[in-house]
């Protein structure tokens, strides 16, 4: 088992990162690729992911094979090809197309806290998946999910909410990801035993 640190996230083998931040305790799971992403505290993936262009939140749970911010091609231009934006890989006279590179970069993903996404689920550009919120396995995500909703299919629907809209309320306005390590861990055994109504009542 993993001991995770609060100064280094903890890389497993075959992990290509490049331009990604970590906050605490963060794991990254095997064969991962990873480009201009933010992760917050507490969050992890699993193996074989591929995330680019997106801000993980505190507390996420990423499953296996899932891809975040999936890249596109120009459908505007008379081809979709590499050779418009890798130029340089096709002629030694050609430089790359920085300025769509740039574009790709600035539509950002943004996974919220204390979220769950199920395997092999795709979640597009410039999509917000709210706080709490569970995107089921294999489901494309082309739109916002709203916090503490369950979502699932291609392209993904609501299925239902997690919780009663007042205790969703409830639970934004706690904002236990927001605790620091010490406070969360005086609070494990509340945690683990109680539902989230009766974790409200106590920590509310």
């Amino acid at each position: 088992m993993a001991r995770l640190s609060a100064d280094t996230p903890y890389l497993h083998p075959g992990c290509q990162i490049t331009g990604s931040r970590f906050g605490a305790y963060v794991e990254i799971g095997a064969d991962t690729r990873l480009t201009n992403t933010t992760w917050g505290d507490y969050s992890y993936c699993d193996r074989t992911c591929d995330i680019a262009n997106a801000r993980i939140g505190k507390f996420a749970n990423i499953a296996s094979f899932t891809r975040i911010g999936a890249t596109d091609h120009p459908m505007e231009k008379a081809s979709l090809h590499h050779f418009l934006y890798r130029s340089a890989d096709y002629w030694d006279d050609a430089e790359r197309d920085a300025d769509w590179f740039a574009h790709r970069a600035g539509r950002i993903a943004t996974i919220g806290h204390d979220t769950w996404i199920g395997h092999a689920a795709i979640i597009k550009p410039e999509v917000t998946i709210g706080h709490g919120a569970v995107v089921g396995s294999g489901s494309v995500v082309t739109r916002d999910v709203a916090p503490y909703t369950i979502v699932g299919g291609n392209s993904a629907r609501l299925i239902r909410r997690r919780f009663p809209e007042d205790v969703t309320e409830r639970m934004m306005a706690l904002a236990w990801w927001d605790w620091d390590h010490a406070r969360l861990r005086a609070a494990l055994p509340d945690f683990r035993s109680l539902r989230a109504e009766a974790f409200l009542e106590k920590h509310a």
